[in-house]
C-alpha cells in the first residue's frame, strides 16, 4: 500500500527496532489501527510493515480529522524519542514538501504551506537548525542517516562538512612570533573503520604533514610547546617535538574521569608533553604533573589547562594551534574555530 506525503516526514524505522515490533505485533495483536487518507497510509507505515513481515492482518481506520498533519506530528513526537537534529530533520521535510521544491515529494493541494520558521516551531526546533539540515541535504546527503539514527548531530555532521572544505593544512599560519605555544594536533590513526575513531569526528593528519608546518617561523628564540599526544601517537609526538624545532623536558598527565577503549589497555589518561626552544623555564607558579578532569567530549581538553599554562608563563605571547574555539588572550589557529 502507498504511504501518503505527510506520513513520509518522518524517518523509517529499520532493522533491529522493526524486528522487535513485528515480534510484539506477533505476539499481542496490532493494538493501534493504521490510519488512512486519501487512500493511503497517513500513520502506521512501521506497523504495516511488521504487519507483514509478523503474517498478521493489518487493520485499517480512515482518518475522520481536517488536520491530518498536526495528527501524525502528534503521535510521532508522542510514540518516538526523537532528539533535536533528528525533529530538525522532519521540520525540513515539511517546509520542503508544502513548498513543492523536492521531486522525490509528491505535491498535494490538502498540505498546507509552511515556512521554514513555521515548521521549525511546529517541531519545536531553532529555525537555524532547520538551516543547517538544509545545507547538509544540499552537500552531502548521504550523510543524512547518521543523523535520522540518532547516532550524529547535524550540528557535528555540518561541522565535518565545513571542515573537510578547508583543510588545516590549507590555513596559512597567522604571522608574529610567539614564546607559548599551545597544540592539540589532529594525530591521524590507523583505526578509522570504528564509530569513535578520530578520522570520524574531525579530518586528521598525517604525521609527515604535521612535520612539515613552519612552526619554527612563528616560535621566539626562547619559547616553550605545550603538545597533546594520544599513547598510541607518543612516539609521533616525540618526532613532531624535533621536527619543530625544540626539546623534549617533561609532561603533565591528564588523568580522565571517564576511561576510553583501546587494544590493550583501557585508556583512561593523556600526554601534555613540554618542549622548550632555547632558554624558557617558568617564570610564574609550578604545577604538580597531575591534571584530573572530565572527559565528556571526544578530542575536548580540560579547561583548566589554559590556567594552568598562563600561570606559568605569566605576560607572555600566547598561540593555541589547532584550536577549537578563540580564547581571550590568545591567537587562536585552526578550521574548526566558528
Amino acid at each position: 500500500m502507498e504511504f501518503h506525503e505527510i506520513a513520509n516526514i518522518f524517518p523509517m524505522v529499520e532493522g533491529a527496532e522493526l524486528t522487535v515490533l513485528s515480534t510484539d505485533i506477533k505476539k499481542n495483536g496490532l493494538i493501534d489501527p493504521i490510519w488512512l487518507y486519501e487512500g493511503k497510509i497517513l500513520d502506521g507505515r512501521n506497523r504495516y510493515r511488521a504487519c507483514q513481515e509478523a503474517g498478521i492482518e493489518p487493520r485499517f481506520q480512515p482518518y475522520p480529522g481536517d488536520d491530518p498533519l498536526q495528527h501524525v506530528i502528534s503521535l510521532n513526537l508522542h510514540r518516538r524519542h526523537l532528539n533535536e537534529s533528528q525533529r530538525a530533520i522532519v521540520a525540513s521535510r515539511l517546509a520542503t514538501l508544502s513548498d513543492g521544491q523536492r521531486a522525490d515529494y509528491s505535491r498535494s493541494a490538502n498540505l498546507p504551506t509552511l515556512s521554514q520558521s513555521a515548521a521549525a516551531k511546529m517541531l519545536n526546533v531553532s529555525e537555524r537548525m532547520v538551516r543547517t539540515v538544509k545545507a547538509i541535504e544540499r552537500e552531502a546527503p548521504e550523510r543524512l542517516g547518521e543523523i535520522n539514527s540518532g547516532k550524529e548531530t547535524a550540528t557535528k555532521i555540518y561541522k565535518l562538512i565545513k571542515r573537510a572544505e578547508t583543510p588545516t593544512e590549507n590555513i596559512p599560519l597567522p604571522s608574529g612570533v610567539y614564546d607559548v605555544i599551545y597544540a592539540d594536533p589532529p594525530w591521524e590513526y590507523k583505526n578509522a573503520g570504528f564509530s569513535m575513531s578520530a578520522a570520524n569526528q574531525y579530518p586528521t593528519m598525517p604525521i609527515e604533514d604535521l612535520k612539515t608546518m613552519a612552526i619554527k617561523d612563528i616560535s621566539a628564540t626562547d619559547s616553550v610547546l605545550f603538545l597533546w599526544a594520544t599513547n598510541p601517537q607518543l612516539k609521533d609526538a616525540l618526532e613532531l617535538i624535533d621536527a619543530w624545532g625544540f626539546e623534549y623536558k617533561t609532561n603533565f598527565v591528564w588523568e580522565k574521569s571517564n576511561h576510553t577503549a583501546g587494544f590493550y589497555v583501557y585508556g583512561q589518561h593523556e600526554l601534555l608533553l613540554i618542549a622548550v626552544r632555547g632558554s624558557m623555564l617558568p617564570t610564574g607558579k609550578k604545577f604538580k604533573s597531575i591534571i584530573r578532569g572530565e572527559n565528556k567530549k571526544h578530542s575536548k581538553k580540560p579547561e583548566v589547562v589554559y590556567g594552568i599554562i598562563e600561570q606559568m608563563y605569566p605576560a607572555s605571547k600566547y598561540i593555541e594551534l589547532f584550536a577549537r574555539e578563540p580564547r581571550s588572550g590568545w591567537k587562536s589557529w585552526g578550521n574548526e574555530i566558528e
